[in-house]
């Protein structure tokens, strides 16, 4: 599939007065923030919105209190309940503008109502690890999408764009690799098992320039 058939697809769901969600989940480093973006960027403010699950990472703070800090960005370093309470106020459109979080990769950090989701636009695009994952306040996402994709993308390719991520953002070469092949690897593993939930399952890299 290429990209214009997904942009294409994604602005049939784009249908003035009616609010969808559109979620976009696959592996770390597989081109969810890519996909989504490119998808929000040609369909143009009018008509979507970027939310990322990432808003919802929890502090770091946080994480350390409750020693989960070595493994950010598993399913549980999250507020998977706040998320979900998000995508059903998007669904309601009961309020002129609802503030949705976002992430600072530079700073590691989530960034409280940073992206005001206008109630005229009618499409959300959501992306992040655990869309179509079941355990714990994630087992809520699933019903509240209307479409899913899952991103696919050659494990090689998939760690090396990791391991440069890691990098980017202050870790040493040896530890951003390990930190790739383990933690991240460990949350691949994970979200794996949640392909066969999708609506689409997307070649990651078809048509759009990946970032890392």
């Amino acid at each position: 599939m290429t990209s214009a058939d997904l942009i294409a697809r994604a602005a049939d769901l784009a249908t003035p007065g009616h609010r969808r969600i559109l979620g976009i989940t696959g592996a770390p480093g597989a081109g969810k923030s890519t996909v989504a973006r490119a998808v929000v960027d040609e369909l143009g403010p009018e008509r979507a919105v970027l939310v990322p699950m990432d808003g919802f990472h929890l502090s770091n703070a946080t994480l350390t209190a409750w020693q989960r800090r070595d493994r950010k960005g598993a399913w549980d370093t999250f507020d998977a309940d706040g998320y979900v309470h998000l995508l059903r106020r998007l669904r309601d459109q009961a309020e002129d503008v609802v503030h949705a979080p976002d992430f600072d990769r530079t700073i590691d950090e989530s960034l409280g109502s940073a992206i005001p989701v206008r109630r005229d636009v009618p499409l959300v695009v959501t992306e992040g690890n655990y869309l179509l994952y079941d355990r714990g306040g994630w087992a809520g996402v699933a019903a509240l999408l209307d479409e899913s994709w899952y991103l696919e993308l050659d494990d090689p390719t998939r760690l090396s764009r990791l391991t440069l991520r890691h990098q980017q953002h202050g870790l040493a070469a040896d530890r951003a690799a390990e930190w790739a092949s383990t933690v991240d690897q460990v949350n691949a593993d994970a979200v794996a098992g949640t392909r066969a939930r999708a609506d689409l399952i997307v070649t990651a890299g078809q048509g759009f320039r990946q970032s890392s």
